[in-house]
């Protein structure tokens, strides 16, 4: 496929307004690609560099090259291109990049240029969302969407559904199962204002405590054990106890969810950061393992001796839990049978307050009667926290003045759009440590963009959990409102921009405020 056609289609579906538009002109781009352009294309749709970080710099990307004047530049020569480029390093690197990025440049239109750079530095903001494109491919290929979902919830990716289901047609879904070894996306939840009013939401449930912890997936089958996170990476080999207590386990073949979580002697958690530098720690993992150990805590199970559970009631499936994992290594929880029994909802209030006093943030709730929705944010599991909190992105920062000169401070933060962009919600210079500065100060420079007096503006990639106050109106901001009195609460370097609170749950949440 020319990448002319891709940079086209990308303007057009930012330009539409309608999802049924989007879909459209998604499904038009499939049926054209090969089958072999898919892993290429969706990526680039979505505004991610198969490669990662390229290592390229804002000076070098906008040196000015003469385009092309013809049309002839492939997704996979880009792509060939790109990897080439992502490889350099060592004495010259900066020269080499400077030489691949002016070939690549040279050989594209105008139109293709303006594409690549947004592409490269991070500012591609067109709207294809992965769930428009799971539609695309859907009516592309003649398949019911809800197959197609299900089928990129058990690969844990939409490229390589889309790559087979293109070339074998809809009979290829059948390949994709749950299977011991393949990672899946986790079930997320949504949040509510209170414990009382997730129950009326939800009808009979239970109450579990919420741990601020790192979400792991546990694959055992036989001796072989993977442990994998939110994102599917692979870190069986920073985490030595977890294998070890998935060994000493009843069953032979199955998968997991829970949380790895570090606690103190009295055992009560010990900051994020700890347990986050833990499962992020890959050296000396010995060391790492003696000074900062971590207890895994399960909640959920997918697959037990070769059983699909993934659509089995919640309740059917914490009863196979309890049959393989003891009593300590699975999350606290009280039962809500009946949401009319005042005794019972008011047990589960006592319960979240008991959960915050041993240090956990909350709670979260879950539908008995409710399915596993792999990779889906489902209504069936509603989070419940003391303190209206948000996962924003940083959009820029400002640099400091008085014992913060020389340090970026001041974080601009933004909410998700429905077309994928950011909207500036405000900004913080509270919660942050003389650490928590050193680093993000070197962190933004390396995502930097663009720099205009003292504000340096950066690519959208971190996202950084925010405690705020409340909402207030205001016309400064594009969603017509900000947020009252926001501090940092921490990095989340484990959640993708993608994973982003929106303006729209943002809204939801305030009812009381009409921006």
């Amino acid at each position: 496929m020319l990448l002319t056609r891709l940079a086209r289609v990308s303007q057009e579906v930012a330009a539409a307004s309608a999802r049924s538009r989007k879909v459209a002109l998604l499904a038009e781009l499939f049926r054209d690609a090969e089958a072999d352009d898919v892993p290429i294309v969706i990526p680039y749709l979505a505004g991610r560099l198969p490669q990662g970080r390229l290592g390229v710099g804002w000076k070098t990307l906008g040196a000015p090259v003469r385009p092309a004047e013809e049309s002839t530049l492939t997704v996979r020569d880009v792509d060939s291109l790109l990897t080439e480029l992502g490889a350099v390093s060592g004495a010259g690197a900066q020269a080499r990049r400077s030489r691949l990025v002016g070939e690549l440049m040279g050989a594209a239109t105008e139109s293709e240029q303006r594409f690549l750079l947004a592409l490269i530095s991070g500012e591609v903001r067109q709207g294809a969302l992965d769930a428009v494109a799971v539609e695309g491919l859907a009516l592309a290929t003649g398949t019911p969407a809800v197959d197609v979902r299900r089928a990129v919830m058990l690969a844990g990716s939409l490229q390589a559904v889309a790559e087979r289901l293109l070339a074998e047609g809809p009979a290829a879904l059948e390949a994709f199962r749950l299977t011991v070894g393949r990672p899946v996306l986790p079930m997320l939840a949504h949040s509510a204002p209170s414990v009382s009013e997730a129950v009326d939401k939800l009808g009979a449930c239970v109450v579990e405590e919420k741990l601020d912890g790192i979400r792991v997936q546990v694959h055992r089958a036989g001796d072989d054990v993977r442990l994998y996170t939110r994102t599917l990476d692979d870190i069986t080999d920073r985490l030595p106890e977890l294998v070890s207590a998935a060994e000493e386990l009843k069953g032979e073949r199955f998968i997991l969810d829970g949380e790895v979580i570090a606690l103190d002697e009295n055992g009560r958690p010990r900051s994020f950061q700890e347990t986050a530098g833990r499962v992020g720690s890959r050296v000396d993992v010995a060391t790492a393992a003696e000074a900062v150990p971590v207890s895994p805590v399960f909640f959920d199970v997918l697959s037990v001796d070769g059983q699909d559970l993934l659509d089995l009631p919640f309740a059917d499936r914490h009863a196979e839990l309890a049959r393989l994992v003891p009593e300590p290594m699975r999350v606290r929880r009280t039962l809500v049978a009946d949401p009319a029994d005042e005794t019972a909802r008011a047990a589960a209030e006592r319960f979240l307050t008991d959960t915050l006093a041993r240090g956990h943030e909350g709670v979260v709730l879950k539908s008995l009667d409710a399915p596993y929705s792999a990779g889906r944010r489902g209504a069936s599991w509603l989070k419940v926290k003391p303190v209206h909190t948000l996962d924003l992105v940083v959009l820029a920062a400002e640099w400091g003045h008085g014992r913060r000169t020389g340090k970026l401070s001041n974080l601009h933060l933004g909410a998700r759009r429905p077309d994928g962009s950011f909207a500036m919600l405000g900004k913080t210079f509270k919660g942050m440590t003389d650490a928590m500065l050193a680093w993000q100060t070197e962190r933004l420079q390396a995502l930097a963009v663009e720099e205009s007096g003292h504000v340096v503006t950066v690519r959208p990639e971190l996202v950084v959990e925010i405690a705020y106050d409340g909402l207030q109106r205001s016309t400064r901001y594009p969603a017509g409102v900000t947020l009252r009195f926001a501090r940092l609460v921490r990095y989340r370097e484990d959640k993708t921009p993608a994973e982003a609170d929106t303006v729209e749950t943002l809204l939801a949440a305030h009812p009381e405020i009409t921006p």
